[in-house]
């Protein structure tokens, strides 16, 4: 690395310091390599409050050598329990696996916070450059020139985008951005001091295009969110993405009809621990025939395939992004063949490789979590019948068969 005033020579650049840069920038480390993270606000952003991580992104926190102490941090779910359209009351659950399909299953809901805070700690000093946002990238012969908004200058061999669904990098990549579906999301951590009582299950709500959920992190901790089409918003009430009070009365207005531990979870929710936002997906064929890749530019995470919550594999695939990634540059960097091989070449065909092998898995993704969705939420006897009759098993062998996923070692 080579810095001189406000102009500094790294390697490597990933902007966005979110769950996919900051893990890729971890793996990397774990090849011996260094990486720049860029991140746009003052300190880690923690938005989100929890996310439920499944099989295949256990494995790949596993590859980066924090798996076990990450689950010290929040319990196995062991099972579904869902709302009977007879009673209105939550079952006695079920296995998610009680077909034994897939064996040695993973799935727990842990906090953001402790996420993001485990892989910083493992991160070489000054690895996260804060206040630092994008604003130009420019090239200069091969390398990529990333302007920044307070006059620096970065030159790198390498730019990874992992900067969200509103990417700088996808920009530039000329990647179509993501639409919205017609739907929002509100969630909450809430704490119960002494014990929240439930069992390690996913709770599920669903039906007249509503969506609620809660499973418990730990044994004090549940998480809660709440899908809706956009539409059930009254159009004058502008103010609800900005004011968690009426969001909570927003939610509650939605669950009053599901069984009390629905409203419960919700009821107990402090203000600050709720958020709001617009549910938004990369459409399939723009990750199909989009430059996700171009030359030594690439992105990750949701910057790549911003899909709906519906099956909890957002943040897991991120991960798989981190893994398969790393793995490729690895090889671009650490892998010289002759003195006259081309360094750049390498890095091309390693990033050509990872775009690859993520494109269809992203598109998979994505157009599962959509489809899961809408018969949850859609409206309508034909819709309501289906859920009875068969969707409780489809849930749960979507889940997991999404998460029966292997991104492989650091080290091919």
């Amino acid at each position: 690395m080579k810095k001189v005033h406000n102009h500094e020579d790294v390697d490597i650049v990933i902007v966005g310091a979110g769950l996919a840069g900051l893990t890729t920038a971890l793996a990397l480390h774990r090849l011996g390599l260094r990486a720049l993270v860029l991140e746009s606000s003052g300190s880690l952003r923690v938005t989100g409050f929890a996310l439920t991580l499944w099989t295949n992104a256990w494995k790949a926190l596993d590859v980066v050598g924090i798996g076990d102490s990450l689950r010290q941090k929040c319990i196995q779910i062991k099972g579904l329990k869902m709302v009977s359209p007879d009673t209105g009351l939550y079952t006695s659950g079920q296995p998610l696996d009680k077909d034994e399909k897939f064996k040695g299953y993973e799935s727990r809901c842990i906090r953001r916070k402790d996420l993001l805070e485990t892989i910083v700690n493992e991160l070489p000093p000054d690895t996260i450059r804060y206040s630092s946002k994008v604003v130009m990238i420019e090239e200069l012969d091969r390398f990529k020139i990333v302007h920044l908004a307070d006059g620096f200058i970065l030159k790198t061999k390498v730019l990874i985008g992992c900067d969200g669904i509103n990417s700088v990098v996808a920009r530039w990549l000329a990647l179509p951005a993501p639409v919205r579906v017609g739907r929002s999301a509100i969630r909450g951590l809430v704490e119960f001091p002494n014990g929240s009582g439930f069992d390690p299950m996913s709770y599920l709500s669903f039906g007249g295009g509503t969506r609620f959920g809660f499973r418990p992190v730990d044994d004090k901790n549940v998480y809660w969110f709440c899908t809706f089409a956009s539409s059930q918003v009254p159009s004058y009430d502008d103010e609800i993405q900005e004011n968690p009070m009426k969001m909570k009365q927003f939610v509650l207005g939605l669950t009053n009809k599901m069984p009390r531990e629905a409203q419960e979870v919700v009821e107990k929710t402090s203000p600050s621990n709720m958020s709001y936002s617009t549910l938004k997906l990369r459409l399939p064929w723009d990750v199909l025939f989009g430059n996700t890749v171009k030359e030594n530019v690439c992105v990750a995470g949701d910057a790549l395939h911003p899909m709906t919550p519906d099956i909890n594999q957002g943040g897991c695939s991120a991960l798989e992004d981190a893994i398969v990634l790393s793995r490729c540059l690895g090889e671009a960097f650490l892998k010289k063949s002759s003195e006259n091989d081309d360094e750049f070449e390498r890095i091309e065909k390693g990033l050509l490789k990872y775009g690859k092998e993520r494109r269809w898995r992203s598109v998979s993704l994505i157009s599962v979590a959509y489809c899961v969705g809408f018969i949850q939420q859609s409206k309508g006897k034909v819709m309501s019948f289906l859920r009875k009759v068969w969707l409780s098993n489809y849930t749960s062998t979507a889940l997991l068969k999404m998460a029966n996923y292997d991104c492989g070692d650091l080290v091919s």
